[in-house]
């Protein structure tokens, strides 16, 4: 029976796939509804929200495919390969939209950042916030793959909730 066990990559994968491309759905309607510059508590939430969903998704079709027995660790081992593979399309999705989609979307994010952020601090000078702008621009990559292990800390976090929840282990005897 060892031999035909399902393997937790292949869920990842597939999961991982389905939630980025649901991410980039739901990206692609904010742009249609021109909030592609709206960064909010309630698009945080349902991105999260998104990635949640495949995650606990991949751990159902997992269990029901290993005849529904399912260890914890199996659960912990899928969900954070969900969040980067789901990241990974997140990511391509955003350097196509931002270089070739909307070129200009870096620079209005900015400038909007900028206004907010200068009404919101009185005391910060322009030259400050272009300063920390600068540093932020230098740093993109870094903050992406900061980002990047939040998410696939979150995923492991749902992960061990759901596999907790779900799992049923073979009898010993």
């Amino acid at each position: 029976m060892e031999e035909n066990q399902p393997k937790t990559g292949k869920f990842a994968l597939i999961f991982g796939g389905l939630s980025g491309i649901t991410g980039v759905v739901f990206s692609v309607l904010l742009y249609i509804m021109d909030m592609q510059y709206e960064q909010g508590f309630a698009i945080q939430v349902i991105q999260f929200l998104i990635l949640a969903t495949f995650v606990v998704l991949a751990i159902i079709q997992f269990k029901k495919s290993n005849s529904g027995l399912l260890k914890v660790i199996e659960a912990v081992k899928i969900a954070p390969g969900v969040a980067v593979i789901s990241f990974i399309i997140g990511i391509i999705w955003f350097l196509l939209f931002s270089n070739v989609i909307e070129p200009d979307f870096m620079a209005k994010s900015a400038e909007m950042a900028k206004i907010k952020t200068l009404a919101e601090n009185p005391k910060m000078t322009p030259e400050q916030f272009d300063q920390g702008m600068k540093v932020q621009q230098d740093f993109f990559w870094v903050i992406m793959c900061v980002f990047m292990l939040i998410s696939a800390i979150f995923a492991t976090i749902v992960g061990l909730i759901t596999g907790l929840i779900l799992k049923k282990e073979e009898a010993a005897y």
